[in-house]
């Protein structure tokens, strides 16, 4: 039988999760900020910046999913959380590669399947700028060891049985980006 008690117990547990979603969203913005800020500070060739900012994404990262961890069903209802954890998984791979021409693995990084492949493809797009901006700059060897790298990672996805997903829609993007670095490789070669 339903009665008020139902009723003042089913209240109290919705308004203690959106408590909690409002937390995880005032994380997830600041885990955003610091995250993208990490890239621009790569861009700048401002390493030891985009590692502190880096560490500031990731101690708010850690607060969501300690909040996360009090009620699961959190993680469908605050999509601001996978934003800022597919923007965070972003900057550490982008600075990763820049400082060790390698990327972390999602179990380095603590992050699902589909968080880091969905990051991937917003990784080559920081480096299709990075190479651009480096044979720019009189730079060919850096847009050539891009290329390969990006070759090499198109190759592993290939494999999968991409499904109609946000997934399969950004693993679009990788392969426009291998094709803009493709490109410029030509010109690269063409000039020498």
């Amino acid at each position: 039988m339903i009665t008020k008690k139902t009723f003042e117990t089913m209240r109290k547990y919705m308004e203690g999760f959106d408590k909690i979603r409002e937390q995880i969203i005032a994380h997830s913005r600041k885990a955003l900020k610091a995250s993208k800020q990490a890239i621009y500070a790569a861009h700048r060739s401002d390493i030891k910046e985009a590692h502190k900012l880096l560490q500031e994404a990731k101690k708010e990262v850690t607060a969501m999913n300690d909040l996360i961890g009090k009620d699961t069903h959190l993680l469908s209802a605050t999509g601001a959380y996978s934003d800022a954890l597919e923007e965070y998984t972003e900057a550490a791979c982008y600075v990763s590669y820049l400082e060790n021409k390698n990327i972390p693995t999602p179990e380095e990084l603590n992050v699902d399947a589909e968080t880091y492949l969905c990051a991937l493809s917003d990784v080559i797009g920081e480096l299709v700028r990075k190479a651009v901006n480096s044979a720019a700059n009189g730079d060919h060897k850096t847009p050539i060891e891009i290329k390969q790298f990006v070759t090499d990672l198109y190759a592993e996805l290939m494999l999968f049985d991409w499904r109609n997903t946000p997934v399969r829609k950004k693993f679009d993007a990788i392969k426009y980006g291998l094709e803009k670095l493709e490109d410029l490789a030509l010109k690269i070669a063409l000039k020498k």
